[in-house]
């Protein structure tokens, strides 16, 4: 095979991972942390960018990489309207719908602006790989149950489709030729059907939908929560705070961090114990949603993410879940390494590169209108 070398960037709130790959092999990754006062400095999103783009080739000289000997380079998609899964050439209307936070507004969305800047300056090609607007829904999964709301597609597609993939490599199979519970456990919670290399539902992990999380709130009662938006209690800044930033086990607990929550445990805290009980167990029902929505017919249960190295989860979830399918455990995050795969599939010829279009990927007439 011939060898490629291959950068990823993937920008967070106050960091940015770079890596750079040789195929599939890392030469070397770091995590550049910005203190808070520096990114706070820009007004916005996009006043950011040539401040992370100068640390990205800092990075580069301090390894004595040559930015003409990168041969693709790969950023953390988002901000785009939504699409298929795939790896995506990053084109003008990408790129502008990235800078312009077309979907989102978050640091991530600085990724593909970045390696579009490094691809053109190089005379190279970048991509983005499985963004967060990868969208496979089939259409009776977008109804919500009021028509002017539609179900979202928000997973964590990155890491799930990257351990789908390897999975199905490891038994010897295709990723397209199985069907799949991926369960990601991690900061936020995804559970996703993969139907024959298809998301066609999962709960909405940005919007807080399915099981609560370390610090989402998930499925609330809907009356009881529209009393508190009216209580006047709390603005609606501090309602969103209270679903996506404090809920969950912050909100029982005071800390997202399942370790803290076992700690508790072992010093005789027994209501930590049937709060981490209550995640696991919500986890678990959206499991088994999700092999309902695949009428059954599931060949694997995959659990990744950062809880998922803890053996009480996964136990749980072998005993709940088990009997629809063999449980396997994939932990962590394969986020650098799942763009650079996705990159490596396209220049080796084995996957062929997708062109973004800016069109939603839900073509029926009630969604476009509404009705």
């Amino acid at each position: 095979m011939e060898t490629f070398r291959i950068l990823t960037i993937n920008p967070g709130s106050t960091s940015t991972k770079v890596a750079l790959f040789r195929n599939e092999e890392k030469v070397f990754s770091e995590t550049l942390e910005h203190d808070s006062s520096e990114v706070n400095q820009f007004a916005t999103l996009a006043d950011q960018k040539p401040y992370r783009l100068e640390k990205v080739l800092q990075v580069l000289q301090k390894h004595n990489i040559p930015l003409e000997t990168i041969d693709a380079f790969v950023g953390r998609g988002g901000g785009q309207e939504t699409m298929v899964s795939g790896t995506y050439i990053i084109n003008e209307l990408a790129y502008a719908h990235a800078r312009d936070c077309y979907r989102a507004n978050h640091p991530a969305l600085l990724g593909s602006q970045i390696a579009y800047d490094l691809g053109a300056i190089n005379g190279k090609p970048s991509y983005i790989v499985n963004p967060p607007c990868v969208d496979e829904f089939i259409d009776e999964s977008r109804l919500s149950g009021m028509k002017e709301i539609h179900r979202i597609c928000h997973t964590h597609a990155l890491n799930q489709k990257e351990m789908a993939i390897r999975y199905a490599k490891s038994i010897g199979k295709q990723y397209a030729d199985l069907n799949l519970v991926v369960a990601h456990v991690g900061g936020g919670i995804s559970v996703t059907a993969h139907r024959k290399g298809r998301m066609i539902d999962t709960n909405d992990c940005l919007g807080s939908s399915g099981a609560f999380a370390p610090t989402r709130s998930g499925d609330v009662p809907a009356l009881a929560l529209i009393k508190m938006c009216y209580s006047g209690q709390y603005t609606e800044k501090e309602m969103y705070n209270k679903v996506t930033k404090t809920g969950g086990l912050m909100s029982y607990l005071g800390t997202s961090d399942v370790r803290e929550v076992h700690k508790m445990i072992d010093e005789g805290n027994e209501f930590a114990e049937v709060v981490l009980k209550a995640m696991f167990h919500q986890i678990n029902k959206e499991i088994g949603a999700m092999a309902a929505a695949m009428e059954g017919s599931v060949d694997a249960i995959i659990l990744t993410g950062g809880v998922a190295h803890d053996e009480t989860f996964t136990d749980s979830v072998a005993r709940h879940c088990g009997f629809i399918a063999p449980v396997i455990v994939m932990p962590g995050e394969f986020e650098m390494e799942a763009m650079a795969n996705g990159a490596l599939r396209v220049l080796t010829g084995e996957e062929e590169v997708k062109v973004y279009t800016g069109e939603h990927v839900c073509k029926a007439p009630w969604f476009i209108s509404g009705s």
